[in-house]
């Protein structure tokens, strides 16, 4: 049997020496040794992702690895990838070593400096113990093995008040919505809020986790608190002094369990870098960084990403930042968030739109925000965008959706789709009534017009039958008429009649017009309308 076998070492000469020794060992296939922990987590994940048969049986780790401790990258090597053999190199011969390495799952020791023999015996051994864990895990319990577990998002603040606990909420809201097992974990270890945000008091906390070497599924039950939304909640404790109790080690353990039993694991990071966060960025599938569109946020971004990159937890273009609080009219866009911080800007931006939040906020009713906010809608997708949620049944692919898993429906509305059919159906059911409307008023309109004209018809008729009347006394008919006549638009003047009469020392003129029926010229004959003038005749005024 060809044995395949990889290294993890940071330091270069004994990289060299060790690949040298693992070259002359029969039936063996080294691999090129990796440089640190992160990049044999993400070679190991991989594989898995590909098969159970790609993982190499052995795995090597040297004790100055970094920048995990060689010990802790143990324990999360065994938990995530239950089917490879893992060796350490240590000079360390001491009885404490070899227990705490094997506490730890470590399927053998190979002591510096380096021999054949026993780099040879130790591999042979580790190897065998593989091969026969795979076909136990091929054959009668293939169910068990889980790969690198279930997807692991972190959602950090640049800095405190961005809104990366309720981001962290309405994420696990969303996958459970799908149908998927979610557990929440708060990291925020002084100042968590995510059993204020939930309506939640629960005295078990992470901390409880601390003193736990074994962190079965019996003992995780009893520090996580099922709430009544699906979502199992791991809080953080309510003294804040016991978040020195959660070390990189421990969040390791806690996310490794929690991995294992749910498909999807959202940890709520807070804003301030510890050991325990450094440890969930690292090992996250996902990590967000959230900002809002101010020069402070971006700054503090900025810094974060560099730590980072500095303590070798997460690469700058591994990272994905989510702009919330997100206004058209703000100076900072995302494209400028992009480009300041070198990460990868979500598609989603997060609107400002506090008060939405603000009653089920000051409720502790968090999920209980309503449908059609539109924070909610935007954090629903980016659960979409980050793959949280799943197709319903019916939909040709995904999983099925658990009966009764939860009591409302995903709905996820993404800008110019569903929002943009949803206006089109309202405003082609108004129409009609809009179309309604605008007749009758312009029917006011056409209406109030003719009384103006046939006034002003009226007017002249009767001061031009007055002149009429002085040069040819009784003779003002005609004038009366064409001077009424000719101050009319031709659409109405058809269906118009000008009168002239005598009315003591008054000449008194009355237009009758027929308003038009929405078109001018249209006139059905009715609703007539009646100018009336009056001019003090000439000659009787002497």
């Amino acid at each position: 049997m060809t044995i395949r076998i990889l290294p993890a070492v940071g330091d270069i000469d004994s990289a060299r020496a060790l690949s040298t020794l693992l070259s002359q060992l029969a039936d063996a296939e080294p691999a090129a040794p990796v440089p640190d922990s992160t990049a044999l987590l993400d070679t190991l994940a991989r594989l898995a992702a590909e098969s159970l048969d790609e993982l190499p049986e052995v795995v090597l780790v040297h004790e100055r690895i970094g920048p995990v401790p060689a010990l802790d990258l143990i324990r999360d090597l065994v938990l995530r990838f239950p089917a490879v053999g893992v060796v350490l190199i240590t000079a360390d011969t001491s009885t404490g070593v070899l227990t705490a390495a094997m506490d730890s799952g470590a399927r053998g020791i190979i002591t510096l400096p380096l021999g054949y023999d026993a780099l040879a015996e130790r591999v042979q051994a580790a190897a065998s113990w593989s091969a026969g864990m795979r076909r136990h895990l091929g054959s009668g319990a293939p169910e068990l093995y889980a790969g690198p577990g279930g997807t692991l998002v972190t959602v950090t603040g640049a800095k405190g008040g961005v809104g990366a606990t309720l981001t962290s909420v309405q994420l696990a809201l969303a996958a459970r919505a799908s149908g998927r097992t979610v557990a929440l974990l708060d990291l925020d270890l002084q100042s968590g809020d995510v059993a204020s945000y939930l309506d939640v008091q629960f005295r078990r906390s992470v901390a409880d986790l601390a003193g736990i070497a074994d962190i079965n599924p019996r003992v995780l039950q009893e520090a996580v608190y099922a709430h009544d939304t699906g979502v199992a909640l791991l809080l953080a404790p309510a003294e804040g002094e016991r978040g020195e109790e959660v070390t990189d080690r421990v969040a390791r353990q806690v996310l490794g369990a929690l991995r294992a039993r749910h498909d999807v694991v959202i940890v709520d990071c807070g804003s301030q870098m510890n050991a325990a966060t450094a440890a969930a960025v690292e090992m996250a599938d996902q990590a967000l960084l959230l900002v809002t569109p101010d020069v402070v946020a971006i700054r503090a971004a900025k810094r974060m990403v560099r730590l980072w990159d500095r303590l070798q937890i997460r690469k700058a273009e591994e990272t994905s930042t989510v702009v919330n609080r997100h206004s058209r009219g703000t100076e900072i866009q995302p494209s400028l968030v992009e480009k300041v911080t070198g990460t990868k800007v979500s598609r989603v931006a997060v609107p400002s739109a506090f008060k939405e939040l603000q009653s089920v906020v000051d409720a502790g009713r968090l999920q209980d925000l309503d449908a059609k906010s539109t924070v909610k809608q935007a954090l629903w997708a980016l659960a979409a965008e980050l793959g949280l949620v799943v197709a319903h049944e019916g939909s040709g692919h995904g999983r099925r959706r658990k009966p009764g898993s939860d009591r409302g429906s995903l709905v996820l509305r993404r800008k110019g789709g569903g929002d943009r059919g949803s206006v089109t159906l309202e405003f082609a059911g108004m129409f009609p009534l809009v179309l309604v409307v605008m007749a009758i008023l312009w029917q006011c309109v056409l209406y109030g017009y003719t009384y103006s004209i046939a006034g002003n018809a009226a007017d002249e008729a009767a001061r031009a039958a007055t002149a009429a009347n002085a040069l040819h006394p009784g003779e003002f008919t005609g004038a009366c008429q064409a001077a009424g006549s000719k101050h009319l638009p031709g659409a109405w003047k058809d269906r118009t009649t000008v009168d002239c009469d005598v009315e003591g020392t008054v000449m008194k003129a009355t237009v009758t017009a027929d308003a038009p029926l929405f078109f001018p010229g249209f006139n059905p004959g009715w609703l007539p309308v009646e100018g009336e003038a009056g001019a003090a005749l000439e000659g009787d005024a002497q």
